[in-house]
């Protein structure tokens, strides 16, 4: 097994995670869990855990980044733009433009040509513009995640959504259901609505280059293709998406 030469941590709002890489940025170990209240405590715990099953010394230097990077011990604290850069294009080797939607916010990501940050813009002011978005609507509609692309391909038509407000586009799924509307074509609604928007926040950061997206709700195949049709071209999910900013983060400090 390749020796371990740096860990990242990526604390998001939903979900924890952590990298562990090689020499060459090859990863060891990795876990993603769902965040903890303490997340102090909950990194302590699965880091102990990585480093007794993969025999990593406590000196490896670790490099925090997400939400929640300053309530952890790390050697690091790094902004969640420059990591998600930085393994985005460890992974691609190529510019471009990394659109990730968390559950907290939604980073769009201008990557130049060695790997710097030329531009980004960031939405974390309403849940709207993010995965919560989505997974407070279909968890009213009682749609599981494994259920998604069922709904959304099955639909002839999307529905608009016309508020921009989660709370009261909750209420406007629930009053569409009860006048009689299909499901799939409101599931259909939801995406259109959401990609919509993360289309026009990228505005003037969208390029000639390739669309890349990192991020749990990379996860679900309606969003990637709700989101290519907005922006007009294939957009690349990146392998394991979930795990880009802590790569990020590790290559940091390695």
């Amino acid at each position: 097994m390749a020796e371990c030469v740096a860990i990242g941590v990526d604390i998001g709002s939903t979900t924890w995670k952590a990298v562990a890489i090689d020499a060459k940025g090859g990863v060891v170990a990795s876990k993603v869990e769902n965040a903890e209240p303490l997340i102090d405590k909950q990194t302590e715990r699965v880091l102990s855990e990585m480093r007794a099953a993969h025999s990593i010394s406590a000196n490896v230097p670790v490099g925090a980044t997400g939400y929640g990077r300053k309530r952890i011990k790390a050697d690091r604290i790094l902004t969640e733009i420059t990591c998600h850069a930085k393994g985005a294009f460890f992974l691609t080797k190529k510019p471009g433009v990394l659109v990730d939607i968390g559950g907290q916010d939604t980073k769009i990501i201008h990557v130049g040509d060695k790997g710097e940050v030329l531009d980004f813009a960031m939405n974390d002011k309403c849940a709207a513009g993010t995965g919560r978005f989505l997974e407070v609507i279909l968890g009213r509609l009682h749609v599981p995640f494994g259920d998604i692309g069922q709904f959304y391909k099955s639909a002839d038509k999307a529905i608009p959504i016309s508020n921009t407000c989660t709370v009261f586009a909750e209420s406007e799924v629930i009053s569409l259901v009860a006048q009689g509307e299909e499901i799939g074509e409101i599931v259909r609604g939801l995406h259109v609505s959401l990609a919509s928007r993360v289309s026009a926040m990228a505005g003037r950061l969208q390029s000639a280059n390739g669309i890349y997206m990192s991020g749990g709700v990379a996860l679900n195949d309606s969003m990637v293709s709700a989101l290519s049709d907005a922006f007009g071209k294939k957009i690349q999910v990146l392998d394991n998406p979930q795990l880009v900013g802590a790569l990020g983060a590790a290559l940091s400090v390695a």
